[in-house]
């Protein structure tokens, strides 16, 4: 479990006034100097965090990227263990973090329609309360060029069965495929987020 790692956190502190904690380690496993985060932070190294090696999410969802000020490509992390970097991602492009923001899940309910075209014209497929691991297998063959997002917290994936670069999905409008931080207009699976603070465990984790 969690608490058995050497790290600042209780299970008084986890049970604490923060709906948001997540610890970073610098080497593997949980190994090395360590840095706690309770809210935003736009640069690591300005922090002091060398280097990103494992993560243990106390309280989350959060959002992580590869760049300073929340830019690059995204990972999302929800309460868990993260031992090293490929337990995060699959894209294998990157295995740099700089910025880390908590994600804001404030509805019980989930409604997403992605369509094949910018400003949300085109073939579309809406997703209600749903987790779908291939747009293939419901019949949708198409790009994902712009997203609606009418309730809910989401997080698309480049190719089925929730693999390759990740994309969060806020409640909000993307009209096209840079707004929501892809450089193709690929989306082939996606999933709710629907981790608080009062689950024991998160609800997903990516296979290796």
């Amino acid at each position: 479990m969690a608490t058995d790692h050497q790290n600042p956190a209780t299970k008084q502190q986890q049970s604490g006034a923060s709906a948001f904690k997540l610890v970073i380690f610098e080497q593997e496993n949980f190994q090395g100097r360590c840095h706690e985060l309770t809210g935003p932070s736009n640069n690591l190294q300005e922090a002091g965090v060398e280097k990103v090696g494992s993560i243990l999410v106390l309280c989350g969802p959060w959002v992580a990227y590869e760049q300073p000020e929340c830019k690059g490509e995204q990972f999302v992390f929800e309460k868990g263990e993260y031992p090293r970097w490929d337990s995060w991602t699959n894209s294998r492009r990157s295995d740099c973090i700089f910025s880390f923001r908590p994600i804001k899940v404030d509805s019980q309910e989930h409604k997403i329609v992605l369509y094949e075209s910018p400003s949300f014209t085109g073939k579309k497929i809406e997703i209600i309360d749903d987790d779908v691991p291939s747009f293939h297998a419901h019949g949708y063959q198409e790009k994902v060029s712009s997203v609606r997002v009418q309730s809910g917290t989401w997080v698309g994936y480049q190719y089925p069965g929730y693999r390759g670069f990740q994309y969060l999905f806020e409640k909000g409008e993307y009209k096209e495929c840079t707004e929501f931080g892809a450089e193709a207009p690929q989306i082939q699976s996606v999933r709710r987020i629907r981790d608080m603070q009062w689950h024991q465990r998160g609800t997903f984790h990516p296979s290796n």
